[in-house]
């Protein structure tokens, strides 16, 4: 072989085994993952699920995982080191997440994995076609809240007083009182609504609930409680009155009753979007989901401790029950 020839075969071979290598790499897809908690079961779900898509960590696809560890007030800044990253995804859930993703980036997709109203925040054009580069999937807080009044209810019907207990300077608190009161006047009952500052003194917070005269409790789902089994214990073990709030309190911090979204199957769900953006469809035409499935818990132990007789109708329609 002539050394001309050589010499391009050899450039040739090497062009080829470079841009073979950087092929390879760019296969390697990088999700950004922030979230106000530290890392729980939802997140391990939320995993297992991506590789069931055949999505594997170190083969082609990396997560970039952080966490608030429960302090909203640091997802602002997680958002923003993701970004600088250049994740090809950012994923995240609750209010304050969202729009720490939104504040961060309106270039990147992002996967709400479970939020408020999108369409509401302005924050999507509209379900069927968000219009922008977030998606994910959604539940009415507000209206869910109200419910959960009802049903607790049905539970202590003697019930007049309802504490509601909400994370102070959350901007969904004006919409689940509104949403609450329309329920509370047609059942007779009057609201005292509670507002926590989280993270805080826990002391502080046991005393605001203490002083606070009701026959019933409501648990809104602000991130503080949904993911802060300890605190939410305390306060039921404070009120001892019955209790009602996400399905994952009840199961872990002692609400007598929990009604709502199953959030580990949202975290599971939230892998279809994140597959799809990797595999190039565009966060804009992708609809935003709401639950169908609502899941209910009871917590025998509490009911125990309150001295309280659960109907076993009820167990028996209950997709969990404590003992």
């Amino acid at each position: 072989m002539k050394r001309r020839g050589f010499i391009t075969l050899a450039g040739g071979a090497l062009a080829w085994a470079t841009a073979a290598r950087a092929q390879q790499v760019k296969r390697v897809s990088r999700i950004g993952l922030f979230l106000p908690p530290p890392r729980n079961s939802e997140v391990d779900a939320f995993l297992v699920a991506l590789r069931g898509l055949g999505w594997v960590e170190g083969e082609n696809v990396h997560v970039e995982y952080r966490d608030a560890d429960g302090d909203d007030n640091r997802l602002p800044a997680l958002a923003a080191e993701l970004v600088a990253l250049g994740v090809d995804v950012l994923v995240t859930a609750t209010f304050p997440g969202v729009l720490a993703a939104h504040r961060a980036t309106t270039t990147i997709p992002t996967v709400m994995i479970v939020g408020p109203d999108l369409v509401t925040l302005g924050l999507a054009a509209s379900m069927a076609h968000p219009g922008g580069n977030i998606t994910g999937q959604t539940f009415f807080l507000t209206e869910l809240a109200a419910k959960r009044l009802e049903v607790l209810a049905s539970i202590a019907p003697s019930m007049t007083r309802a504490g509601v207990l909400m994370q102070r300077g959350n901007p969904l608190n004006n919409g689940t009182m509104s949403a609450m009161t329309n329920a509370a006047r047609a059942m007779k009952v009057e609201l005292r609504p509670i507002e926590l500052d989280v993270p805080g003194d826990l002391d502080n917070a046991l005393s605001i609930v203490g002083s606070s005269a009701m026959d019933g409790l409501v648990i809104t789902d602000a991130n503080a409680f949904v993911t802060n089994s300890a605190l939410v214990s305390a306060i039921v073990d404070k009120c001892r009155v019955p209790s009602i709030a996400a399905p994952i309190v009840a199961s872990r911090g002692g609400a007598l009753v929990g009604y709502g979204v199953d959030f580990t199957s949202m975290f599971r769900r939230a892998t279809v979007f994140v597959d799809k953006i990797l595999k190039g469809a565009n966060p804009a035409d992708i609809p935003i989901e709401q639950p169908t499935l609502f899941k209910t818990v009871i917590n025998l132990k509490t009911a125990k401790a309150l001295g309280l007789e659960i109907p076993q109708s009820l167990q028996v329609r209950a997709d969990e029950v404590i003992e």
